[in-house]
């Protein structure tokens, strides 16, 4: 399982690239590793508000249908429109070509998790 060290992570596995005050955001590598094959994606609308630990859109993948929840609050700033027809570099690249929305805004970045907290909490939800 890849978990980049110099991001942070949500509970809900999607993870925020920080760089100054906007926000990359995206779904981990172990979260599209456990959704298998995505086959759709529903993103918000560019200019539109998102509230950090509520949902932004869905994901859905061969075995199951996802929310996606924000790690921070602010306005979505750009949006990965070209996932919406072809969801492959989720998959493919989580970390890279598979982000999903930035957001400007940085309400909400307190409650993330280190890498090394979120690598943490995989080990103790796989093992409940």
């Amino acid at each position: 399982m890849n978990i980049p060290r110099d991001l942070k992570f949500t509970k809900d596995h999607e993870w925020a690239r920080i760089e100054g005050n906007v926000v990359t955001v995206g779904i981990t590598d172990y979260a599209q590793e456990k959704l298998g094959d995505i086959v759709y994606i529903e993103l918000p609308d560019l200019d539109s508000e998102v509230t950090a630990a509520e949902s932004f859109g869905t994901i859905e993948s061969v075995k199951a249908a996802s929310d996606l929840y924000a790690p921070v609050s602010g306005r979505v700033v750009e949006v990965h429109e070209e996932l919406m027809e072809d969801p492959k570099p989720i998959n493919q690249d989580p970390y890279g070509e598979g982000w999903m929305i930035r957001v400007e805004g940085t309400d909400g970045r307190d409650g993330l998790l280190s890498a090394e907290a979120y690598e943490k909490w995989v080990d103790e939800e796989e093992n409940q």
